[in-house]
Formats: structure tokens, C-alpha cells, sequence
């Protein structure tokens, strides 16, 4: 199974970026003023990147932040997260930086977190000198893969992505290694129990860790019911577990009850049309298109009214509009909405699309 790096490291990195900036950049994190909000101007930054291929990339941030010299002139940060080695990086970094400027007219400070697996690839630096001419960025990076050797240490510091990085690193230690895999990301889990963090704080990073340390069903299967027997011991439900569990089964009963609506509703549809084409031939036609019909129908009916029953439960009445949408919505829609919502706080998080 693959990994997915890009959406936990995108969450993480909004909701705890003073931390991200202490803990990877600890000099300019000295200098920024987090008294004063910072701001994410994500939007702007694809702005400025929708007419070239840059390239991929794990993630981008634009952030605005103040400085604590007293000087009134808000800078902006630009921040790469990379995750393999791209000869054209430093490049981007450089395209980035003068586009940001060129639109704000106001300092960028550009700087990298490189996720990659090769200790020796360490771009932070692009320019050229022609004719008398300078032309240079220079630029701070972070490596992850310099923690490798410290990930025991790493797990007992309270800054949160010390944990983040001791789970990325572990993530590429096992990628083959499912197993191995479970038994780090379980040490990680108990080892976040102990901390002495707000609930909420707890539940982001855990989900941080679940998305980068994906298991194979059973493997997780086996870990969330670990964890919610270390929850029942320990009497802190920090964890949706349970709610998880319980939607996965539910969607699961859902489905058959579905299914065999459908069955049931194909047959006999199919038995209607098959008598109305002919005796050998219309019946065969009749049954195979009914039953695939109803089987279509019918497990999507059930998704339906079983999103339906979780969105009452968490978020109340739901609106006509909404209950014409889930009504008329495709199978593959559905799913993705049942997936969103197990994170997602308010009915926009859950009918996103990206």
C-alpha cells in the first residue's frame, strides 16, 4: 500500500506552525512575534504558480508573519516541504521567492523542510553571476533524515512535531514491513496518551500519525482495538476510535442491507422485464440487467441513508437541500463523504470534494 505524506503534513503544518517553525527553524523562529497572528495566504500562493509547471511538490505554504525588532513591515514566509530529491528544486525555490515578492512588494523569507530519504541532497542555494551581475538566493533548510538517529529522543520531546517526525521516519523505516509498522505506530500512540496535551491537541496529532503510518486493514483492525482498550484503562477517550469503528460497521451493515434489497428488487424486475421480452432470451437479458440495477440501487440507498443517520447524529436536522443531495448523489460521491466524515467538524468539511 502506498503513503500518503501530502494531506497529514498539509494539516499539521496550518494548525501547529509556530511549533513547525521552533522546532525545524528555531532561528527565525526567535524573531517572529507570535503574539500577533499569522496568516496563511495559500490561495495567493497558487495563485502565483498557475501558469507554470513547477513541478511537484509535498507542500507550500505563504504565511505572513511580524517580527519582533518593531519594525511596522509585515515578511512573508515561504515554506517548502519536499519529500524527494527533484534537481530543479532550488530553482523553484528561487521562481517562488521573486513571485511572491513581485506580487507583495514586501521581504520573503523562503526556507525548506527536505522529507526525502537521501541524507546527502541538500539544495539551499540558486543564482548566477553574468557581466557583473549577482544574481542569488540563498535559502535555510531543514533534513529530516539528520533525526534518524535520535528517533528514540525524539518520542519523549513536547514539541508536537518531534512526535511527527519520529513518525515520518518510522513510516519509511517500515514501508515493507507492515508488522514492524504496527508495533511503532502502537509505541508512538501510547507514548501520546502520556502527554500531558488538551484533548484536541492529542486527537490532530493522532490523526497526523494515523495518515502517515497507514496499516493494511487487519493490522489496523488490531491497533484500534489496542487503543480502545488502553482508552477504557486509562479513562481518556481522547480518540474517535470508537465513533471509527463504529461508522466502519455500520457502513458494512449498511451495504448488505443494501445489497439484498437490491437483490431482492433486481430479481423481480428483471423477472418483469424478462416475461415482457420473451420466453429464453428475454429472461436471461431481463435478470442479468435487473439485478445489476437493483444491486446499484440498492447499495446506494444504503450508503445513503446510513451518511444520512451519522450527519443527523453529529450535526442535527439536515436542510432539504441536503437531503436531495444525498438522495440523488452517486455511489463513489457517497463513499467519499462517508470518508470525510470521520474528521470533519462542521457538513462543509464532510461535502468537500478535494
Amino acid at each position: 500500500m502506498s503513503d500518503d505524506y501530502d494531506s497529514p503534513w498539509k494539516e499539521v503544518v496550518m494548525h501547529h506552525f509556530p511549533e513547525f517553525m521552533a522546532f525545524y527553524f528555531p532561528q527565525a523562529h526567535a524573531q517572529i512575534d507570535w503574539s500577533l497572528p499569522h496568516v496563511f495566504l495559500d490561495q495567493e500562493l497558487a495563485a502565483l504558480s498557475a501558469d507554470a509547471e513547477l513541478g511537484k511538490r509535498l507542500l507550500d505554504k505563504l504565511v505572513s508573519v511580524r517580527k519582533l525588532d518593531g519594525d511596522e513591515q509585515w515578511v512573508l514566509v515561504h515554506l517548502e516541504v519536499q519529500g524527494w530529491r527533484d534537481a530543479d528544486f532550488a530553482e523553484r525555490m528561487f521562481i517562488y521567492n521573486y513571485r511572491v515578492y513581485d506580487r507583495y512588494r514586501h521581504p520573503v523569507a523562503s526556507m525548506a523542510l527536505l522529507t526525502d530519504e537521501n541524507r546527502h541532497w541538500r539544495p539551499t542555494s540558486f543564482g548566477w553571476q553574468q557581466l557583473g551581475c549577482t544574481m542569488q538566493l540563498d535559502f535555510p533548510i531543514a533534513k529530516m533524515q539528520d533525526y534518524a538517529y535520535v528517533i528514540p529522543d525524539l518520542a519523549s520531546q513536547e514539541n508536537a512535531f518531534a512526535l511527527v517526525s519520529a513518525a515520518h521516519l518510522l513510516a519509511q523505516n517500515t514501508r515493507n514491513d507492515a508488522h514492524r509498522r504496527r508495533i511503532a505506530k502502537w509505541k508512538l500512540t501510547k507514548m501520546l496518551y502520556q502527554r500531558d496535551w488538551d484533548r484536541q491537541r492529542i486527537i490532530d496529532l493522532y490523526r497526523v500519525m494515523d495518515w502517515i503510518m497507514r496499516l493494511p486493514p487487519a493490522l489496523e483492525q488490531r491497533l484500534r482495538s489496542g487503543i480502545v482498550q488502553l482508552e477504557r484503562r486509562s479513562d481518556m477517550t481522547y480518540l474517535s476510535s470508537i465513533e471509527r469503528i463504529g461508522m466502519e460497521i455500520g457502513i458494512k451493515k449498511g451495504m448488505e442491507q443494501g445489497l439484498q434489497q437490491g437483490m431482492q428488487q433486481g430479481m423481480q424486475q428483471g423477472l418483469e422485464q424478462g416475461l415482457e421480452q420473451g420466453l429464453e432470451q428475454g429472461l436471461e437479458q431481463g435478470l442479468e440487467k435487473g439485478l445489476q440495477k437493483g444491486l446499484e440501487q440498492g447499495q446506494r440507498r444504503g450508503s445513503a441513508d446510513l451518511l444520512s443517520l451519522m450527519l443527523k447524529s453529529r450535526f442535527g436536522p439536515l436542510s432539504l437541500p441536503v437531503q436531495i443531495m444525498l438522495e440523488d448523489a452517486p455511489a463513489d460521491l457517497l463513499n467519499q463523504w462517508a470518508k470525510n466524515f470521520v474528521h470533519a467538524d462542521t457538513l462543509d468539511a464532510v461535502f468537500r470534494t478535494e
